[in-house]
């Protein structure tokens, strides 16, 4: 299963099962896969601003 990834700035969840495709990332897409260029949809944190999702 695929991590979860959270902005630490702003709290959006990156889950790699929907991707981000209005910024062409694909469903499926692995965060460690996404382009170093890609940043958060919601406040433009880059992408080092982001924690993996502990889930239970």
């Amino acid at each position: 299963m695929a991590t979860k990834w959270r902005c630490t700035v702003c709290g959006y969840i990156y889950d790699p099962e929907n991707g981000d495709p209005e910024n062409n990332v694909s469903p499926g897409t692995p965060f460690e896969a996404i382009p170093d260029e890609w940043v958060c949809p919601i406040c433009g944190a880059s992408k080092d601003k982001f924690e993996p999702l502990e889930e239970e």
